[in-house]
């Protein structure tokens, strides 16, 4: 327990080092707020009405309208993917910068997701049926979960961070039929007969 908590306090003591990559990401965070709203034209939070935190039911208009739901831990493993792949290429980067890296794709992700051509994309191609888009309370947890995920990552290391990816792709697939692999296979290479099981067929 004390070497995880001191593991804790050396990361966050390396972000404090670097104050203007902590303020570059929360600039990143403003403006892709500002393009979801302004620009895409995305609500604040449910469009239904329903302000609860959580939504557990993807198959509903509550789907990604929330601050978290099932896909939420998607993109904490987007977080580790990040990590293993920028600390691959920028192994000298300073932890801070490399952490803004993760955050600037997780943004531009988010401000891409939920562009009309996307969004059309996941209802044409995946499970996603009644999606309409993200709230931007959702995208921002999102970015937040990304980062989260980059730092856990960080703090397990490669192969604990990798036992978390593999089981947390298998309890979404046993929970929601869906994960963040099949997600993507889904939305570059459609397989017909992945989403009929994914319907429930």
């Amino acid at each position: 327990m004390s070497g995880d908590t001191s593991e804790t306090s050396t990361i966050f003591s390396e972000l404090r080092r670097y104050p203007a990559a902590l303020a570059a990401m929360f600039a990143l965070v403003c403006i892709s707020v500002v393009l979801l709203k302004t620009v895409e034209g995305h609500v604040w939070w449910c469009s239904v009405g329903d302000l609860s935190p959580w939504s557990s039911d993807i198959w509903t208009a509550h789907n990604s309208q929330h601050l978290l739901d099932p896909y939420s831990f998607t993109h904490v493993l987007h977080g580790v993917l990040e990590f293993w792949l920028i600390s691959l290429v920028f192994r000298r980067v300073p932890l801070a910068w490399r952490l803004f890296m993760s955050v600037a794709i997780a943004c531009t992700w988010e401000i891409a997701e939920n562009s009309s051509f996307i969004i059309e994309r996941y209802r044409a191609e995946t499970l996603s049926l009644s999606y309409f888009g993200d709230s931007v309370i959702n995208s921002v947890a999102d970015i937040m979960c990304c980062a989260g995920g980059f730092l856990l990552a960080r703090k397990l290391r490669f192969w604990r961070s990798l036992i978390l990816f593999v089981s947390t792709e298998v309890m979404l697939i046993f929970w929601i039929r869906d994960s963040l692999i099949i997600n993507i296979v889904m939305l570059i290479w459609p397989i017909e007969a992945l989403k009929h099981w994914q319907l429930g067929g």
